[in-house]
């Protein structure tokens, strides 16, 4: 069975790429262990918003028909067997629902279970934003010590020789500010796209509370109006 060869091209691309970090000395080692991190919680929380979007709306196409239904009983011995987030909210609306006289005491219910689901959402997502800040900064601070060590070993070098030392010095202390802004930029777009991804998941939760409150009023109007047409009998 033939085997597949990597191309030249891909195998200068790596050695020109182990070189680049060679050359910048031990901050690119740290930025590199920095960015590996960052796309490790990104990977996770991308993974887990995903799940959690995929649950939400799994539980709500089975819970709405039955909320539109009047079958709030049903509704909420469903939404007990689920883990998704939106059948937690669900739950507090519901539950309060059973005693409760006032809509505005089911809305704050159900924002409490809101607060409660809120920051399994946003966890480890901000240390994104400073992982990005992090490799940025380390890139600044390698190319500082890069440049210190390089205008240390030029002033007792050769006079001829000292403008292309000095020249090729630089280009490799500037190899770490680039490397960390390599790092930095997806981990910044990487972040932003999550922040966007959790305000989408919060905004359908918050949906699905404003339908099961305009449901539960509408059922509780009938309710009344009916109450009110058998006293009238």
């Amino acid at each position: 069975m033939p085997t597949s060869t990597p191309s030249p091209e891909n195998i200068d691309f790596i050695t020109q790429a182990v070189g680049f970090i060679q050359n910048g000395g031990e901050f690119m080692y740290i930025i590199l262990v920095v960015f590996a991190f960052g796309l490790a919680i990104a990977a996770e929380r991308t993974i887990y918003l995903t799940a959690i979007r995929s649950k939400n709306k799994k539980i709500w196409d089975e819970l709405f028909p039955m909320l539109s239904q009047g079958k709030f009983k049903q509704a909420m011995e469903v939404a007990k067997t689920s883990d998704a987030a939106i059948a937690r909210i669900l739950m507090y609306g519901l539950s309060r629902s059973t005693y409760a006289r006032r809509h505005d005491e089911i809305e704050l219910a159900m924002e409490e279970g809101l607060m409660e689901v809120l920051p399994s959402l946003e966890k480890r997502t901000p240390y994104l934003a400073t992982l990005a800040n992090i490799a940025t900064l380390l890139g600044l601070l390698g190319t500082i010590f890069g440049l210190i060590s390089a205008f240390t070993a030029v002033a007792s070098a050769d006079p001829a020789q000292k403008a292309d030392l000095l020249s090729a010095s630089i280009s490799v202390a500037m190899n770490t500010t680039a490397f960390g802004l390599i790092a930095a930029i997806p981990l910044l777009l990487i972040f932003t796209y999550l922040q966007s991804k959790t305000s989408q998941l919060v905004d359908s939760m918050e949906m699905a509370s404003v339908k099961f409150i305009n449901i539960f009023r509408q059922a509780q109007n009938k309710a009344e109006a009916k109450r009110d047409q058998n006293a009238k009998v």
